[in-house]
Order: C-alpha cells, then sequence, then structure tokens
C-alpha cells in the first residue's frame, strides 16, 4: 500500500458530514431557515480552512458535530444551530463579532459571544475561572448559550482521545466539576450522565475499566432471573390494558463509582446495579392522571411480589427542583435481593432526559429562576474572587430533598445539608441566631443531615453566633457564604499545604496520580479521582505536572484495613503470621472485636507501595474464613 493509500480522504469525510448534517438539519428547519444554516456552515469552513484537529482531521468536523448535537439531541433552534457552527470562529480566525453580527444578526452574535473565550493579559482570577463566569454570566438573559458550550465540551470529550494524557486530566477535570453538574442542574440527565462517565474513564481509566466490567459481568449472571422477574409484571399490564415498556437497565459507571467512593463501599456491596424501569403510554385514552395510572401500577406490582418496608418515594406529588416525576419502589426479587423499580410515564422520561428544554413545565421555569438569583446573588457577593467556584459548584447540587417547617410549608434542599443549612434557607438571622433543632419532635445538633420528609423547627439564642467550625459542615451557598461573611474571611488567605502528597487521598507510588507545581516550587501529588485534584484540573488546569512518584518507594506510608472474617481458634495468629513474617511489614496496630462469631478487625500497618498494599489485600483474601477486607477512608477492591 502506498503512502496515497495510507492517507485519510479527509475532503470526502467532511463532506460527507456535511451532507449528513444538512439532511439531518432539513428534517427539522424550514427552506429559509436552512439557507441560513447552509450559510453558517460554508463560512465556518472557509474560516477554518487552513486549521487541524488533533487527530489530523479538518477542524471544520468539529462545528459540525457541535451543530448536530445541538440541532438533533437537543432540538434547539435555528440561531443555535448557527451559533454552534460558528462558536470558534471569533475565538481561532481574524474573523470578529461585529461580522457575525452583521451577518447573522444580534441573537447569533450574543450566543457565539458567550462561548467565546476572551483573551486577557491578565485574568481576574484564572482563564478557565474567568471562561466560567462569562458563561454563567449569560443564564441572566438566555440560557441557550450555555446549551451550545455544553454540547461543544460534549463533542471534545467524545473525542477526548487524541489529547496528550495532560490536556486529556484538565479537560476530564473541568468536565467533572463544572460542565457534568451544569447539565445536571439544568435537567439534561442524557448529557449530565454521558459527560460524568466520559470524565471518569479519563481521569482513572483503570478504575472505570475494573467497574465497567463488574457491572457487564453482573448484568450478564443475572440476565435470565430479571427476564424472569419482569415477565409477570408485563403480563399483569397487559391484562390491565396498559401499554408499558418494562426494562432493566444498568447503572452508569459513574453513579456506581460515586456509591462506592460516598459510603466506602465495595462493588458487590452496592445494591441496585440495576433499575427497572416502567414507562407507560395511554393513561390519557383510559381516562386517567399520571398520577393515578402510576398509582395502578404500583397496586399491580405489590399484587405480585413483596414490597420492602418504606421503601416507596413518590416524587409525582413532590418532584425534584429540576422538575423530575417518577414513582419509586423496592420489590423482593427471585434471587432474594431488593429490586429497585422507578414508574414513569413518556412525559416524565422526556422532561427527565430534558430538563430545562421543556419549556412549557411551570415548575422548570420556577427552578431555572432560582438558579439565575443564586447566580446573581454569587456575582455580587465575590467582589474577593477566592470563593466564586466554590459557591458555583456548591449551587450545582447532584439531588435535592423536600423537608417541612413546623408550619407545613415545603422547603426544597440540596441532599446531605443539615439543620443549620435550613435555618440560612429560611432567612439569614435565623441562621446567625440559630443554637438547635427539633427535627420530627427530637432534639437534635446544628449538624444533623436531613432526610427527606423531615419537619423542622430552629431554636435561637441572643448569644449564638456563626463560627468557624460550622464552615466544615455547611453545603449550601447561603449558608457557607453567610458564615464567612461575618467571620470575615473574605480577608484571610488560604495557606499553602506543607505536605507534597495529599492527606486526604494518600496517594502511594503505583497509583494513578496527578501533580499540581507550586508556586513554592513544590509540586502536590493526588490521586486522579480526589476531589481537590478534580477542583484544581477545572480551575488551574496550567498547572498540572505529569508526576511518577515510583521512586519514593524507600519511604513507608501508614494504611488502615478493615477485615470481617467467621471466627476461628488462631485467627489473629495467622493474620499477624502472614503480614510480619510472611510480608515483612510492620504492624502499627490491631483492633479486634467478636460478635456472633463475626470478628470485625482494624489492621493498622505501613506499606511502601500499591502494588505492597495490593500483595497484602490478596494475601489476606486467600485465609480461610475471610470474607471482606476493604482499605478504610478508600475502596479497595
Amino acid at each position: 500500500m502506498d503512502e496515497a493509500q495510507k492517507t485519510p480522504d479527509y475532503d470526502q469525510m467532511v463532506r460527507r458530514a456535511r451532507d449528513e448534517f444538512f439532511k439531518k438539519a432539513a428534517e427539522r428547519h424550514s427552506e429559509s431557515d436552512m439557507e441560513k444554516i447552509r450559510d453558517a456552515y460554508f463560512f465556518a469552513e472557509e474560516a477554518h480552512r487552513s486549521q487541524k484537529r488533533k487527530t489530523g482531521e479538518p477542524y471544520i468536523t468539529h462545528p459540525i458535530a457541535v451543530a448536530r448535537i445541538v440541532s438533533e439531541e437537543l432540538s434547539l433552534g435555528t440561531n443555535p444551530t448557527i451559533a454552534a457552527l460558528l462558536h470558534d470562529v471569533v475565538e481561532d480566525t481574524p474573523h470578529t463579532i461585529e461580522e457575525i453580527r452583521e451577518r447573522y444578526g444580534e441573537d447569533v452574535a450574543f450566543l457565539v459571544n458567550v462561548v467565546t473565550k476572551k483573551k486577557a493579559d491578565r485574568y481576574e482570577m484564572s482563564k478557565q475561572v474567568d471562561n466560567f463566569r462569562q458563561m454563567l454570566d449569560s443564564i441572566h438573559y438566555d440560557i441557550r448559550a450555555l446549551l451550545v458550550k455544553l454540547a461543544d465540551r460534549l463533542h471534545n470529550m467524545r473525542t477526548l482521545k487524541s489529547m496528550k494524557p495532560e490536556k486529556q486530566l484538565k479537560i476530564a477535570g473541568e468536565t467533572d466539576y463544572f460542565y457534568a453538574p451544569l447539565a445536571n442542574r439544568l435537567g439534561l440527565h442524557l448529557v449530565k450522565s454521558e459527560l460524568e462517565n466520559l470524565s471518569l474513564q479519563y481521569r482513572a481509566p483503570h478504575e472505570y475499566e475494573k467497574i465497567r466490567q463488574q457491572i457487564d459481568d453482573y448484568a450478564r449472571r443475572h440476565a435470565e432471573a430479571a427476564e424472569r422477574w419482569m415477565e409477570p409484571i408485563r403480563e399483569a399490564l397487559r391484562r390491565a390494558g396498559i401499554r408499558a415498556t418494562v426494562t432493566c437497565d444498568k447503572r452508569s459507571v459513574y453513579s456506581i463509582w460515586r456509591k462506592m467512593q460516598k459510603d466506602n463501599l465495595t462493588f458487590r456491596e452496592v445494591e441496585h446495579i440495576r433499575i427497572v424501569h416502567i414507562t407507560f403510554e395511554n393513561w390519557r385514552e383510559q381516562g386517567l392522571t399520571e398520577k393515578r395510572q402510576a398509582l395502578r401500577i404500583y397496586s399491580l406490582l405489590t399484587d405480585l411480589y413483596t414490597e420492602k418496608p418504606l421503601s416507596l418515594s413518590n416524587y409525582l406529588d413532590i418532584p425534584k427542583e429540576n422538575g423530575y416525576r417518577s414513582l419509586h419502589c423496592k420489590l423482593m426479587g427471585n434471587e432474594g435481593r431488593w429490586m429497585e423499580v422507578h414508574i414513569r410515564s413518556t412525559e416524565m422520561r422526556r422532561r427527565s432526559n430534558y430538563g430545562c428544554l421543556v419549556e412549557q413545565e411551570k415548575s422548570v421555569e420556577g427552578w431555572i429562576g432560582k438558579f439565575r438569583e443564586i447566580l446573581r446573588d454569587i456575582a455580587l457577593h465575590n467582589q474577593q474572587k477566592e470563593f466564586f467556584m466554590q459557591d458555583v459548584v456548591t449551587s450545582f447540587y447532584n439531588d435535592d430533598i423536600v423537608v417541612f417547617t413546623e408550619e407545613g410549608a415545603r422547603i426544597i434542599m440540596p441532599k446531605d445539608t443539615t439543620a443549620l443549612d435550613f435555618a440560612y434557607e429560611i432567612d439569614a438571622e435565623t441562621g446567625e441566631k440559630a443554637k438547635y433543632a427539633i427535627i420530627n419532635d427530637k432534639l437534635c445538633s446544628l449538624q444533623t443531615r436531613l432526610e427527606r420528609g423531615d419537619r423542622i423547627r430552629i431554636g435561637t439564642a441572643p448569644d449564638a453566633h456563626p463560627q468557624q467550625r460550622q464552615l466544615d459542615f455547611v453545603k449550601t451557598y447561603k449558608a457557607n457564604f453567610c458564615i464567612r461573611q461575618y467571620l470575615r474571611l473574605a480577608k484571610m488567605e488560604r495557606k499553602p499545604s506543607p505536605f507534597v502528597l495529599c492527606a486526604d487521598c494518600n496517594p502511594l507510588p503505583g497509583d494513578e496520580v496527578i501533580g499540581f507545581h507550586a508556586d513554592d516550587g513544590k509540586i502536590y501529588v493526588h490521586k486522579c479521582g480526589c476531589p481537590q485534584a478534580v477542583s484544581l484540573s477545572a480551575q488551574q488546569g496550567d498547572i498540572i505536572e505529569s508526576v511518577d512518584i515510583s521512586s519514593l518507594t524507600t519511604e513507608r506510608y501508614p494504611v488502615s484495613l478493615s477485615i470481617k472474617s467467621v471466627d476461628r481458634d488462631g485467627f489473629l495468629l495467622d493474620l499477624i503470621d502472614v503480614i510480619s513474617n510472611q510480608l515483612r511489614l510492620s504492624i502499627k496496630r490491631i483492633d479486634s472485636d467478636t460478635r456472633d462469631d463475626i470478628v470485625t478487625c482494624r489492621l493498622d500497618l505501613y506499606v511502601h507501595s500499591t502494588d505492597e498494599l495490593n500483595t497484602a489485600e490478596e494475601r489476606i483474601k486467600q485465609m480461610r474464613d475471610i470474607y471482606e477486607v476493604k482499605l478504610l477512608g478508600h475502596r479497595l477492591f
């Protein structure tokens, strides 16, 4: 094969991509609008003619792909589609925003201007954070600009493989820290889920692949049992005249990973690797509301299978803040495990996937309005700049709960918030003077984490006031800001960490790690999945440093293992023999507790690397009657 045959025919590739884009766009846009779209395409093609992507492909393939996401996946109109075609023209070519305005109008120019990164000799915060702020400012006027930027980020993540590892980590960190939570806040479930998974895939590829294989293996092993369990449901729905699909869908890798990290679980300890979705269609034909049809299905299910007590979650009457509605319950499966079931209509599924794009939803309009107010407040009060991104990301919370005042008023709060967060949500004065909480008629501290449906009264005292320690447990933007303001934290400088290795994630030689070059000349090393690393990658990607800490194996690092075993004579002697005599590792402490013939043991020891730690874990697992071995604070297997 000669060299000419090896070289891809890029002209043909562009023609194919362009023609497919025009064909799909013509199905959604009028002929007059298609004329504008074609003109914008050829303008962008000429502007980017000399530019290539990292893959060697002509750059124009990227604007085409972004425009297709905007038009086909997000179902936006003509002007956002044109803006998607032109989104890099002003930033990467000599053309100006004035040209865009003159040729395509003020609306297109506004959208392009928002997604164009502004060049400056000196940035207010950092280049990345200034760009985030510029995008978020647009939500005050028009949310479409954010959607064009999300489409741009989604295609960049889909094609991230061609980038250098350092660039992959920077972009993946930005995505996990900012863009995926933003998509979630806007109710774009499909976009959010894909961004999360792609980000994890590049931040921790080995961990991602391991969990993906475990999910696939689990689904394969239990597929036949799941089908047997669902078939009586399908038959009951048919007999009742209810048109519905019943599927058993795998949860995403990122969703499982986040659950394991949050609750310190191994994969085998995670409940509900799959979710059963029952999506019904014909409630109107039967003269019913969505709620009544969902409750009919719930009744059929509980006639067939035993329901887990107190497992029903009613998101029909009390939707999530982004408009999500569904009915959740847990039923006993035919393998002795609880099956989580979500009952929803086709309309509910559409609202879950497309959130802010479902314009007729009044709840969504109110929620976006609240989001705008939060961002305005953050912009107004962050003149000192230190806490801007912290406050923004806090407002991007992943899930919410509904709680109630003692008078019965409904308050929507982020999940995992505390009684003190609730106090500040009522008003700043209540938060400032809060001393205790009465939750469901029980006296509780202000640190108490709230649960869905809690009824809360805040007790105040004249001498109460915000304290530094409260910043360690409050979660909401409003509580954080008010406490910081009271304590005048905005004037305090953040002290640099005295450590080279992150004290939170405790990286070891052999771990997948990332480094950040600081002004003091040190490189601060984190595991790739460490929240601090994700935050730094998103905000200060220019200080990322490739690091290799394999040379640090001369150092000893403390680790703590949790071990569960069936009790037997000589268990602790055998354990000490494996660690001390066979592996030659130093033991710092052993705590052992035996109840009902089950031994729970905490083992503190020193290792030189991840390989040494993994070897210790494998040798312990091979011991007789061992059930579980976990690295405390982090998942081990």
